[in-house]
């Protein structure tokens, strides 16, 4: 077990729990909430022996955004005169923040959201970059940001219309309104819903499970391909897809996969 100053992540082998640890301000991201996320998920995906990640939330709540005044303290650019210069260093501020969304995605380790309470701006975001999303009952949904007076700039308007479609994603964009975990469900952004957190995270553990069980290398090949062929037609997407499964064949997951048909027993892969 290590300890960010934000996050806290456990690895119970081939499994990775990664919490929001931040409980007392229901998990608000402050400045080591953004820095800390690269490098963690750069050694989840690099880390042979985990093959699933969890991303949860410690206390009452998933996420309830930004930490919009610790924050404002790392972005001074937001406080000065908006003159070239300082847009110009801006925007590389806005692209360090979006990798604390986009290292999730990029992570080869299929990755799990287990949400409860609430789900607000920047927890948004950060679900909305996992592969699969499962809730509690009491779980609310916000892109709060434009209520706040600026736009989501970290990747949910990227992310969020390959999910839950562009007439949903507008909506909640434009009204900046919360939903339940019932309508989340019903527009498809989670993929399912527990009556509790204790529920949640057990479903989101069995899950993680089933995934590890499977061959690695297919598994994360199968979201490489997912994630490219994102936004591609169809051939572009065959085309990869071809690719990719000719330089993963044949594998020793493969050929344990059919002696273990021939044996009658469940497959042991080793992601080699």
């Amino acid at each position: 077990m290590t300890s960010e100053t934000f996050y806290l992540v456990e690895k119970k082998p081939p499994i990775a729990w990664v919490y929001l640890n931040r409980p007392q301000k229901k998990n608000a991201m402050n400045p080591p909430a953004w820095k800390d996320s690269p490098a963690i998920f750069e050694d989840l995906d690099n880390d042979p022996e985990i093959r699933a990640v969890i991303l949860a939330g410690k206390g009452e709540a998933f996420c309830a955004g930004i930490d919009l005044l610790s924050m404002a303290k790392e972005i001074p650019e937001l406080m000065e005169k908006q003159k070239g210069g300082v847009k110009w260093r801006l925007i590389t501020r806005i692209e360090a923040l979006q990798r604390t969304m986009s290292c999730i995605s990029e992570c080869r380790k299929p990755v799990i959201a287990a949400i409860h309470g609430h789900c607000i701006g920047a927890g948004l975001n950060m679900a909305a970059a996992c592969d699969i999303r499962l809730c509690s009952a009491d779980a609310s949904f916000c892109l709060k940001e434009a209520a706040v007076g600026f736009v989501a700039d970290v990747g949910v308007l990227q992310r969020l219309p390959r999910i839950v479609g562009q007439g949903i994603t507008r909506e909640l964009a434009f009204t900046a309104k919360s939903i339940g975990a019932a309508r989340a469900k019903e527009i498809l952004l989670v993929n399912e819903v527990f009556l509790s957190r204790e529920e949640l995270f057990g479903a989101a553990e069995k899950m993680a499970q089933e995934i590890a069980e499977n061959a690695p290398v297919a598994v994360q090949a199968a979201k490489d391909v997912l994630n490219y062929s994102m936004g591609k037609s169809p051939q572009e997407g065959l085309r990869y897809v071809a690719s990719i499964s000719a330089n993963i064949i044949p594998s020793d997951d493969l050929t344990e996969a059919m002696t273990a048909f021939m044996e009658k027993r469940r497959p042991v892969f080793r992601g080699e």
